[in-house]
């Protein structure tokens, strides 16, 4: 049994079992961005921190996701082993997600622990069932560093105010430094990727799914705000925008030059290790893009007629910026090319923001829209018949 668990990889496509993980992230994005919602609407006193603690939750889960996504991709995940795995991570980001509202108050205690459990039981299990197997030390490191993070995110918990963001923020910290380092550990070193074994195919479909979450949650939100307050022109036409800007979205990351696909960027690497957390790191920026844009969207679909917003701005043109420019970043990682047209739409949202600055919050989203379809006009003009899209392999 160990030598198979160890031995064995992920060559295939995701199971049911890790899509039903991703729909509980469905769920986790939608609490999210009603909680980014009551940021930018009730807490504009403290803006700035609410959006901090708003990002810590979504770094948290953002965690167990990414590293549930690595485990799969490194190991069979038809063993009964790493089911039971994926089955106590669904229940643990679902019981983070319904906590996530009032992480900062009275549930912290519950979304700290429920976060330990699972970021420390995942690899502690693999250690287990591993014993004697030459990969085991790669979750010892882990299974070390995410003990480390565990103790600021438990003394954040118990502190509670200013100390429990101060505490996690330094937990989130060590999660990444580690990662960063390949989890130097005493008496074990650091990790090598000759012993990661990632299998390329699955962990990159598991980055393109993890972005489609985040395009249906833009739908989601939109949808629900324009449901409660009916079809009045105005809120029909920003619902109209925020779609075609989901479509153009999709577009701008799905369609991708032949041969530069995230699964052929992940067999040219030299260095998988790297590569799959660069790629985690870049897909993190798209996904709080997506998010942000949703969440700017849905606020001028229930208010239309709002006055000059700055904050409002920084959603309706910052979430397209953040995912165009994760999407530059991992095209850099994936390719070494610079699209000139991403670029492009990066500089006119930058001279636009002023003029928007000015204008009734009702331009905003438009603006932000026609950007994006000029990006996607644009690309196609260039060479109609370069970008294509690779087709998923049958089930």
């Amino acid at each position: 049994m160990t030598d198979r668990l160890g031995d064995t990889r992920s060559q295939g496509r995701p199971t049911y079992l890790e899509l039903l993980l991703d729909l509980v992230y469905v769920f986790a994005l939608t609490r999210l961005s009603q909680r980014l919602t009551y940021d930018f609407t009730m807490s504009r006193r403290t803006l700035l921190s609410e959006l901090g603690q708003t990002l810590l939750v979504l770094l948290a889960l953002w965690q167990v996701w990414l590293l549930t996504a690595w485990m799969t991709s490194r190991f069979d995940p038809r063993r009964i082993e790493i089911q039971i795995i994926i089955v106590g991570s669904m229940f643990g980001a679902m019981i983070m997600s319904v906590s996530l509202p009032l992480a900062f108050g009275e549930r912290g205690v519950i979304f700290a622990s429920t976060f330990v459990a699972v970021h420390i039981g995942r690899p502690l299990l693999l250690v287990l069932v591993q014993r004697g197997h030459p990969r085991q030390p790669v979750s010892i490191r882990i299974l070390f560093w995410s003990t480390l993070a565990s103790v600021g995110w438990i003394a954040g918990a118990l502190t509670g105010g200013a100390g429990r963001g101060i505490c996690w923020t330094l937990a989130v910290v060590v999660e990444f430094l580690g990662a960063a380092l390949r989890w130097p550990t005493p008496g074990y070193g650091r990790s090598e990727s000759t012993f990661w074994g990632i299998g390329a195919a699955h962990l990159a479909e598991r980055y393109q799914q993890v972005l489609l979450i985040a395009l249906g949650e833009t739908i989601l939100v939109t949808g629900f705000i324009l449901s409660d307050v009916g079809f009045a022109v105005e809120r029909t036409s920003i619902f109209v925008a925020s779609f075609v800007t989901t479509v153009l979205f999709w577009r701008t990351y799905f369609y991708q030059p032949a041969g530069s696909t995230l699964a052929a960027a992940f067999e040219r690497s030299s260095d998988p290790l790297r590569f799959s957390r660069s790629a985690g790191y870049t897909h993190l920026v798209m996904v709080c893009g997506i998010v942000a844009t949703a969440v700017g969207y849905g606020l001028l679909i229930e208010d239309p007629h709002a006055g000059p917003d700055p904050t409002w701005l920084v959603l309706i043109f910052g979430g397209p910026v953040l995912f165009l420019l994760g999407r530059v970043w991992f095209e850099r990682e994936a390719s070494r090319r610079l699209p000139t047209t991403w670029l492009s739409g990066l500089l006119c949202f930058a001279l636009l923001t002023p003029v928007a600055a000015v204008l009734p919050m009702l331009a905003a989203p438009f603006l932000a829209t026609a950007v994006m379809a000029g990006i996607v006009v644009a690309d196609v003009l260039r060479d109609p018949g370069q970008f294509v899209i690779e087709p998923n392999p049958p089930v």
